[in-house]
């Protein structure tokens, strides 16, 4: 049996080993967890097809390989001289059925599969825990991230580890007086779609600002609360993410795809949000499916969840495929003004910038309003200027008017 690599996430089409958790000879049961790998997307494990032993494995960990390629093989018997069986951890071939000397044998039988993400493995591994050892507080036993570090905190022998990587920082390597990152896995898969990007759709950036000091009441009235209901939490994000629905429902061509084969412009019938999201690893872009549907509150608890999954590098396939717009929130960094490139084959992208207090004539009197700087980027062939404005103009009479969102509420 051929154990290759899968089409784990959309698009993918290569991978990075990480880990193996079987060596040649291994008895393995039907889906114990054989190998574990990262994409520009995410870390998965690979698992066994059905019962077996693992009779080669191919690559090394580091090695990239490409989707479809053969990472191990497996067979469904051990033939070898004593009629002894093989388990996990013993190796298997006619040199370890016969020896001149006393052996040592595991008869343990293999235990159930730990459950555990890929992410919680990994921890432990650094942390040089066996995973086994750790008692797990998630649902049906699962091992959390938190039960990990917890078990360290209880040992009071050191970790034998002696030096751990830092988590999620490239690999430095040295050559000469120069020191290099290697270009790979989701360093490279990015470099990849923005060059594809950038060299398929022409891309147009529109700068405007808008007034946030209506909505920033609003968020700290929420957060207040009354006397007869507590305060709500809710993030400027998710206003922008809810008025930025809304626009699009009324302007659907920037919610739309090109299909340049077929001749046509796919206008997407859900408003699926993908959330730029900055991590160690490089950016990602994890998907709110399905806006129309979902309340203020709702899309701010979604959008941190998502996020969260995002920098701990436990995302799913699920939550990356789907996305019919994009918006990067890069004001909490300082930035005044940049020009994004798309997350081809959306058609557009809206970021949003750094919000400071400025002075503001309104009826020719100067006040201190909290101005904030966003800008959309668009296909150029799919969308054209004025349509962008207007579009940019919604926007922002939403944020401008909060209050107005009610009523497409009703």
């Amino acid at each position: 049996m051929d154990v290759k690599l899968h089409d784990i996430g959309e698009g993918m089409h290569e991978a990075e080993i990480l880990y193996y958790f079987v060596k040649k000879g291994d008895f393995v049961k039907n889906d114990a967890p054989l190998v574990e790998v990262q994409t520009d997307k995410m870390t998965a494990e690979l698992t066994a097809p059905a019962e077996g032993f693992i009779d080669e494995i191919k690559y090394d960990v580091g090695d990239v390989i490409e989707v479809g390629t053969t990472i191990l093989t497996m067979r469904s018997e051990q033939k070898q001289s004593s009629k002894q069986p093989v388990l996990a951890g013993q190796a298997a071939g006619p040199e370890t059925s016969q020896s001149s000397g006393p052996r040592n044998f595991n008869w343990e039988i293999p235990s159930t599969r730990v459950k555990a993400s890929p992410h919680t493995r990994r921890i432990a591994r650094e942390q040089g825990i066996k995973i086994e050892d750790v008692q797990g507080t998630g649902k049906g036993g699962r091992i959390l991230d938190e039960d990990v570090y917890a078990f360290i905190e209880a040992k009071s022998e050191p970790s034998p580890v002696k030096e751990v990587e830092v988590k999620n920082q490239p690999r430095v390597e040295s050559a000469g007086n120069q020191q290099t990152i290697p270009f790979r896995g989701r360093r490279k898969q990015i470099a990849k779609k923005m060059t594809q990007s950038l060299y398929t759709a022409p891309h147009v950036t529109h700068f405007d600002e808008v007034d946030m000091t209506e909505v920033l009441k609003v968020k700290d009235q929420l957060k207040k609360g009354t006397d007869r209901r507590p305060g709500v939490q809710v993030s400027v994000a998710a206003f922008f993410i809810k008025a930025l629905q809304l626009s699009l429902k009324e302007f659907p061509i920037f919610n739309s795809k090109l299909d340049e084969e077929k001749g046509e412009i796919l206008l997407e019938s859900s408003y699926n949000i993908g959330l730029a999201t900055g991590t160690e690893e490089g950016l990602i872009v994890p998907v709110l499916k399905n806006v129309e549907n979902l309340s203020l509150v709702e899309i701010h608890k979604q959008m941190k969840d998502l996020t969260k999954k995002a920098v701990d590098n436990k995302l799913s396939g699920q939550d990356l495929r789907g996305g019919t717009f994009t918006i990067s929130n890069v004001g909490p960094m300082g930035s005044t003004g940049a020009t994004p490139i798309l997350n081809y084959p959306e058609t557009g992208l809206m970021a949003f910038h750094k919000t400071k207090k400025m002075p503001v004539v309104i009826e020719d009197e100067i006040v201190i309003r909290q101005m904030m700087n966003v800008t959309l980027t668009f296909d150029h062939r799919v969308a054209d200027g004025s349509q962008s404005v207007a579009f940019t103009n919604r926007f922002i009479d939403y944020i401008e008017n909060p209050y107005e969102m009610l009523v497409e509420l009703i």
